[in-house]
């Protein structure tokens, strides 16, 4: 990883227009991905994870509408704002730039279509209609994710297990060499040799070629693996981000560390977990002030009143949160108890 920005996102909302009135499903979203880094964007479902990745690429649902911000990308010293990319452009884009991995392989192959046409559809659809070039790439490609490449390449989808699949999924994200992959929940519904299989070959592939990551996930411990940085998103916003040690050692967010203590840890024994109390908000009509404040230990009546806004507490380390001292107290209680126990 270096310092060269390849992303920056500046406060990007996109909302859902419904019948009982526009979902803000996003709002003020900033950050920045660097070159080589690996970005997990982590929170409870419906928190706008997903959202906001489909929006980077602008394949989000015809109901959802970009209202603000910019998506500037960066590549070969040239900057160009995604937003304002007309369809040719777009589709350019996608895949040569930017691919996304989506969860559950099985449904993003066609059944009655060897694994090798839909290499070669793809590679078609973005101007590149040399057979032999793609069939050495492939291979390679096949070679680098751990697969019988001769093999997976004349097969079908359905005469491959899980694991094969994914693994075959992200070896077409990376064919036209994109600068950028995006990851939705990449081992959702794998056994946990197959996930172990999948990050060792994800971190493999980062290595060789060199190519930034949008990691989405539940698992914090996978995050907590495959992140160089975490962002934590409640409520369409990022709460807090920072380093990966950061996030799960040092959390300044009440949110991110209710998320820590509901993760069970083998390594302390039978412990309680401790759940955060209450639902996500209705993002049609979202709390006043802080989002996450009715369900904060923490919060007082300026937390109902004004909206905190990220802010940096230490180097690369930001937070929203009007409490943050009370938070580090609190993580401090949190493992001096783990400290004792064990």
């Amino acid at each position: 990883m270096n310092d060269e920005i390849v992303l920056k996102v500046e406060d990007l909302s996109v909302i859902y227009n419904s019948s009982r009135g526009p979902v803000r499903a996003t709002s003020n979203v900033s950050f920045e991905l660097r070159k080589g880094e690996a970005l997990a964007l982590i929170g409870e479902s419906g928190s706008g994870k997903t959202t906001l990745s489909l929006a980077l690429i602008r394949m989000l649902a015809k109901s959802a509408e970009i209202n603000a911000g910019k998506v500037l990308y960066t590549r070969d010293g040239k900057t160009r704002n995604i937003l304002d990319m007309n369809d040719g452009e777009m589709r350019a884009f996608r895949w040569n730039d930017c691919a996304m991995v989506f969860q559950g392989a099985q449904n993003a192959f066609n059944p009655v279509l060897r694994i090798r046409d839909q290499f070669l559809d793809t590679a078609r659809a973005h101007g590149r209609n040399d057979k032999e070039w793609l069939r050495q790439r492939t291979l390679e490609l096949f070679k680098l994710v751990r697969l019988d490449p001769q093999r997976v390449f004349d097969s079908y989808p359905h005469e491959l297990s899980g694991g094969m699949r994914q693994r075959t999924l992200l070896a077409l994200g990376v064919l036209l060499d994109p600068q950028i992959v995006i990851l939705d929940e990449p081992t959702t519904a794998l056994d946990i040799l197959t996930q172990r299989a999948i990050i060792d070959v994800l971190n493999e592939m980062q290595t060789r070629l060199n190519f930034s990551i949008i990691f989405i996930s539940h698992d914090l411990a996978l995050a907590a693996e495959m992140a160089d940085r975490v962002a934590t998103m409640y409520a369409g916003e990022i709460v807090e981000i920072g380093g990966v040690n950061q996030i799960f050692y040092e959390p300044l967010h009440p949110y991110t560390l209710g998320l820590l203590r509901s993760v069970p840890k083998l390594s302390h024994g039978q412990d309680e977990l401790v759940s955060i109390t209450g639902n996500p908000p209705n993002l049609i009509d979202p709390p006043s002030g802080c989002k996450f404040h009715p369900r904060c230990q923490f919060a007082s009546e300026k937390c109902s009143r004004e909206a905190p806004p990220l802010t940096e507490y230490d180097a690369g380390h930001q937070s929203a949160c009007w409490h943050v001292d009370k938070v580090i107290e609190a993580r401090k209680d949190l493992y001096k108890k783990k400290v004792t126990e064990s």
